[in-house]
């Protein structure tokens, strides 16, 4: 009887370890049936034969970033792989603020040219004009150098020194500026009046300051009405976008009471943290005046959150041409290798429910640009809207279902003068006229 339990015990071993080996291997197998892993297996196959095989030793690295590059371009345009280096110039431009020197760069004539200095920054105290014609950085030769690169060269940590050598009009005699670098913060808007009462806000993109920039030039055009705006005009042509936060903080402004939440844009997506609402907060509002907002086919994502949610709570009158139809949300997901995915997320809809996917904010007056005759080269149609893009997002079934909001029979790159920007022009003319009815005592708002 010992003899025999003796050996039942290896062969009871022996089995569990026999079932336990089925059950893997099930489980193995299991796996390598899931729809997906042939699709990855079928990946992992064609990596091998390039790397084995291919006429000349591949860049692993490269290969990689291009089939993931491949994997996000069959998605929407809309979705990308950013490398270190654009990735860490994104969060740049949406911070508004970087170590430099101040100077907006551009190219003319192949020469590397300073458009402008920025106001209060090293460049601009130092004398740096512009047209100035950058001829070296640090004793570097700038012929052939890209903007990007040059920009590389100029920024760097608040207190670093660094040298151009500037050419100057005709001057062939090169002028050496020493400069100390400084923590340069480019402001996404300007503000200024019109004309007494009547005030101008141009915001450009939406970037991490933008809402309190805003709620500043309110403060400055109130104070330099004495007190109380009579009409306002919010220029949002060629606004791509930027940080859906900030434009809601713009909208914010004029949408909302103290009684009750006030829906400014929501996000829905797959996933339960893609899907949100965004609320107006409780607090004074700019309520007492009429509004004017400006869009084009260049205004596009939070430009057109907060043109659509200050059309719907009928606050402003929506005035120019079709807006661009970026209606979805990017989420940026940083990886190892120091660079992100940009994945599109969501989709907005503004307060009644309507995405503008594809589509674009109507206006409630359209108004179209007016060229003058020197400058008619861009041809009516022209312009890229995003139902033009390759493999963009269409409606969802839902979406379908909601009607398109039809306008209201009531109806560039700075802050313009109105003499020779028509569209400006009309939106402060009608201004003009809401207040001259509202000193009448009736009601001409939408």
């Amino acid at each position: 009887m010992k003899k025999s339990s003796k050996l039942l015990l290896p062969l009871l071993l022996a089995s569990i370890v026999v079932c336990l080996a089925l059950i893997f291997a099930d489980r193995w197998h299991s796996r390598d049936r899931h729809p997906d892993a042939a699709y990855l297996s079928l990946l992992k196959e064609a990596y091998a034969a390039v790397v084995t095989s291919y006429v000349e030793k591949p860049d692993p690295k490269k290969l990689v970033q291009s089939m993931v590059d491949g994997m996000l371009a069959a998605l929407d345009p809309h979705s990308a792989y950013l490398p270190p280096e654009p990735y860490h110039e994104m969060e740049i431009q949406m911070s508004g603020s970087f170590g430099g020197i101040g100077i907006e760069l551009g190219m003319k004539d192949g020469r590397l040219t300073v458009i402008a200095p920025i106001e209060d920054t090293p460049a601009f105290r130092a004398g740096i004009q512009a047209n100035d014609h950058i001829y070296k950085i640090d004793g570097v030769p700038t012929q052939g150098m890209s903007i990007s690169a040059a920009v590389k060269r100029m920024r760097g940590e608040k207190g670093t020194p660094v040298t151009l050598t500037i050419l100057r009009g005709d001057s062939s005699q090169p002028r050496n500026f020493r400069l100390i670098r400084a923590i340069i913060r480019v402001k996404s808007l300007k503000s200024r009046l019109l004309e007494p009462g009547y005030g101008l806000v141009r915001i450009t993109q939406f970037q991490e300051h933008t809402g309190d920039e805003f709620s500043q030039a309110l403060q400055n055009l109130h104070a330099a009405s004495g007190g109380r705006l009579k009409g306002l005009i919010i220029d949002l042509r060629y606004n791509p976008g930027g940080l859906l936060e900030s434009s809601v903080q713009v909208a914010n402004n004029f949408i909302g009471d103290d009684a009750a939440k006030t829906l400014i844009v929501s996000i829905r997506g797959r996933t339960p943290d893609a899907t949100q609402n965004f609320n107006a907060t409780l607090g004074p509002k700019e309520a007492h005046y009429p509004l004017v907002v400006l869009i084009n086919g260049g205004s596009a994502s939070a430009s057109e959150i907060v043109a659509g949610a200050l059309q719907d709570h009928k606050r402003a009158i929506i005035m120019g041409k079709q807006s661009f139809g970026k209606g979805s949300v990017q989420s940026i997901f940083p990886l190892r290798d120091q660079g992100a995915l940009k994945l599109t997320t969501a989709r907005y809809y503004t307060p009644s429910g309507r995405s503008i996917q594809a589509k674009g904010i109507t206006p409630d007056i359209e108004v179209g640009t007016v060229w003058p005759v020197a400058s008619k080269n861009t041809a009516k149609g022209t312009e890229i809207r995003e139902k033009d893009l390759e493999n963009r997002l269409e409606p969802s079934d839902e979406e379908k279902g909601v009607k398109e909001r039809v306008a209201a029979p009531h109806g560039l790159s700075s802050v313009a003068d109105t003499a020779k920007d028509y569209q400006l022009n009309r939106a402060l003319e009608l201004l003009r006229s809401l207040d001259l009815v509202r000193q009448k005592g009736v009601s001409a708002m939408p």
